[in-house]
């Protein structure tokens, strides 16, 4: 049984390797450090997430989303490259310490607007950093200086790049299938690509710097932390949810449990690594770590096996490596880019809700034209206000009055007292901060009233607002001469209430779990106060 489940691994791990393969390279050059730099970023992150991971087949390595941070940082630092391994050996110890707290479960908290926009614009950023290089012209750092040049791209076009560019995508579009189960498109795309170049001597940028060596120890720059910490927090967050959200994929397909703490871990040991090395981070692979799982990958050893291959590949085959062409690349980019976009959301636009869209578009917008931490946080922010929006309109006051036949009596003969009454409040859905307000605004229609009670219909505890808001209702009561009482579900709202000393305020002997206790307890203080008016 056991040599079935290595078996898997190891056919997991080279269908893995070959994915990674083409990628990895493809991302090294788009940052800008060079293609082995993305190569060893995939070795070393296989290796450490399959050493100290959790026992599944997730592989690790550069990514699209962690390319466009990576990117983004070193434009930031002035594309000194000793500065970049600084941010990510300290985004590295950053992981560390996420997997020391609760936030690896944040990720299932993050709208899908918000995660949906993101991808669209880490997809749409991929493509549109692709085209100078596929038309034979320098990369460019970032999406805007990209179309900034698009004019003088478009105007200095390498007609040799552009046709080993379109024969790279034809040959990743239309392969046949039955080849494509043997040999990805994406790596047919760069070995075609490439011989092509080489039997007709056709001259045009390549991958360069893929030596048959294994990396050397790099001296980073942490001469300005202060400057440093932001990207690496950045592209700590960016890792660590991109690696959360393919943990629940593998989980899913491998109906196991990794433990989301232990998997940052690793991720967060093999990117400081990373950065000693002179590697480009990464973090979990959704697409790589699915394909190895349908081939066959069972355990950690899928991940190693996957590394394993990658080193081979740069030990002996690095020459080959290193004539494999940018616009061949780039059109790898392209498809990664395609794919990345979320088309399951596309394809019902008209029938999502607007609110939804906005979330969506603002993300995406945000992400591509100013910075992806701002944009993931502004998603989430506006998500929440919509969320709590949508609570507080379902939140709503309902009065109920509550007579007997004696209490009618006396009060018929009160006649100008007829204002003395008891009324039950419900409140119906959350009381938080967003429903608050518009529930005080109730309360300035029971002016007569003698007894309140406000019964909260949900078992869930209060927020600060809240507790401030209740407080506020009871003091606005009093001062209008109206007895409050609270019906409330279990007694952690009680404990609760009694450490902020609202059950004080209130009176203990006024809180009560049942309504029909409060009723009778008001009915019994409102026949008093009656009598008494009455002689």
């Amino acid at each position: 049984m056991k040599n079935i489940k290595i078996s898997g691994d190891v056919t997991g791990g080279i269908l893995g390797a070959v994915i990674a393969l083409p990628q990895a390279l493809a991302f090294g050059v788009a940052i800008g450090i060079g293609a082995a730099s993305g190569l060893w970023g995939a070795v070393i992150l296989c290796l450490a997430v399959g050493i100290f991971g959790c026992n599944q087949p997730l592989l690790s390595g550069p990514t699209g989303p962690a390319t466009i941070v990576t990117a983004s940082a070193l434009a930031t630092l002035g594309g000194k490259p000793e500065s970049l391994f600084a941010v990510i050996f300290l985004a590295g110890i950053f992981q560390i310490i996420i997997s020391r707290t609760k936030l690896t479960d944040i990720v299932k908290y993050i709208p899908y607007p918000v995660i949906s926009g993101f991808m669209n614009a880490v997809g749409t950023i991929l493509i549109i950093l692709q085209i100078s290089p596929f038309l034979g012209n320098k990369s460019q750092a970032t999406p805007l200086t990209a179309l900034n040049n698009l004019i003088f791209t478009l105007q200095n076009i390498n007609e040799n790049a552009l046709v080993v560019g379109i024969l790279a995508i034809a040959i990743i579009i239309w392969t046949p299938k039955r080849i494509t189960s043997i040999i990805p498109s994406q790596i047919l795309a760069l070995i075609i690509s490439t011989i092509a170049t080489i039997l007709y001597c056709i001259e045009l940028p390549t991958v360069q710097g893929v030596g048959p060596h294994l990396p050397q120890i790099v001296v980073a720059d942490f001469s300005n932390v202060k400057m440093l910490i932001i990207p690496a927090l950045i592209i700590a967050i960016v890792c660590s949810s991109e690696s959360l959200l393919t943990n629940l994929v593998v989980d899913s397909l491998t109906k196991t449990s990794c433990n989301n703490s232990k998997m940052i871990l690793a991720q967060g040991i093999g990117n400081i690594f990373c950065s000693l090395f002179g590697s480009i981070c990464g973090s979990g692979a959704t697409m790589r770590s699915a394909a190895a799982i349908k081939a066959g990958g069972k355990t950690r050893f899928c991940a190693i096996f996957c590394a394993i291959i990658l080193l081979f590949v740069i030990l002996f085959a690095s020459d080959f490596a290193n004539k494999i062409p940018l616009s061949a690349l780039a059109a790898v980019l392209f498809k990664v880019g395609f794919d990345i976009v979320d088309t399951k959301l596309l394809k019902v636009v008209k029938y999502a809700p607007k609110q939804d869209l906005f979330v969506m578009l603002i993300v995406f917008l945000l992400t591509v034209f100013y910075d992806i931490i701002i944009a993931v946080s502004t998603g989430i922010v506006l998500s929440s206000l919509i969320f709590a929006k949508q609570l507080a309109d379902k939140t709503n006051v309902r009065f109920k009055d509550i007579k007997d036949k004696y209490t009618i009596e006396l009060e018929k003969k009160l006649q100008d007292e007829t204002g003395y009454k008891i009324r039950v409040v419900h409140i119906l859905g959350e009381l938080f901060f967003g429903s608050a307000t518009q529930i005080i605004s109730h309360f300035e229609e029971i002016l007569g009233t003698k007894h309140l009670i406000i019964c909260y219909e949900s078992e869930n505890t209060f927020d600060i607002s809240a507790i401030f808001a209740l407080e506020d209702i009871i003091t606005r009561l009093k001062s209008q001469n109206i007895n409050p009482y609270l019906v409330i579900k279990n007694s952690q709202i009680f404990e609760q209430l009694n450490k902020l000393n609202i059950a004080e305020q209130i009176g203990k002997e006024n809180i009560f779990y049942k309504e029909e206790d409060a009723i009778e307890h008001a009915k019994k203080l409102l026949k008093i106060e009656v009598i008494k008016k009455h002689d």
